[in-house]
């Protein structure tokens, strides 16, 4: 009798050392990446942008931004953007274009890119990402709009892209917190 109580004992020991396991990863962020050409623009911004409001409505996502061409590899991001992102507040001098990789993909709940041609191309390169890859715009409103690359571009037209971000993030963030993480 003694060893059946010490076996449901440790039986029950066990399934709470579970239970706690399982609760332990529930505390996980949920994991978004934005994503457009070179990652020293838009995707920065969105980054920064997102990372203030989640700082600010105490949210659990964590944000990262990639570039999905090969191309800059380890560049600064762009002056304009940097300007536009201090005056938040937000210094993003220090960031450096990473490219999208596998990790990224297997990771990340959502991944939110600036265009058409920038999603297609993650799913032509990570076909596992179907399901998870959107536009901005599509995964905030449903709408099919394109956030237009700034690059070159005078600080004005700058302005006019973080207005978009400034639209569609706020939608982007209530919908990862309140979504169901993504299957990996």
């Amino acid at each position: 009798m003694k060893r059946r109580h010490t076996l449901n004992t440790l039986a029950l020991l066990c399934c709470v050392g579970i239970q706690c396991a399982t609760s332990a990863f529930a505390d996980e962020p949920k994991k978004v990446a934005f994503v457009d050409t070179g990652n020293t623009g838009r995707s920065v911004m969105a980054e920064a942008i997102a990372g203030q409001l989640i700082a600010q409505r105490h949210a659990h996502i964590a944000v990262i931004s990639r570039a999905v061409d090969e191309d800059p590899y380890d560049e600064k991001p762009e002056e304009n953007g940097v300007i536009l992102m201090k005056r938040r507040g937000i210094d993003t001098s220090a960031h450096r274009s990473v490219q999208l990789n596998a990790n990224d993909i297997k990771h990340s709940d959502v991944i939110l890119t600036m265009t058409d041609k920038h999603k297609e191309k993650v799913l032509a390169l990570y076909p596992s990402a179907a399901g998870k890859v959107f536009t901005l715009a599509e995964y905030a409103s449903g709408k099919h709009v394109d956030v237009p690359d700034a690059w070159g571009k005078p600080i004005d037209f700058y302005e006019s892209v973080t207005a978009q971000l400034d639209t569609y993030i706020p939608a982007a963030l209530d919908k990862v917190a309140t979504a169901a993480p993504a299957k990996q």
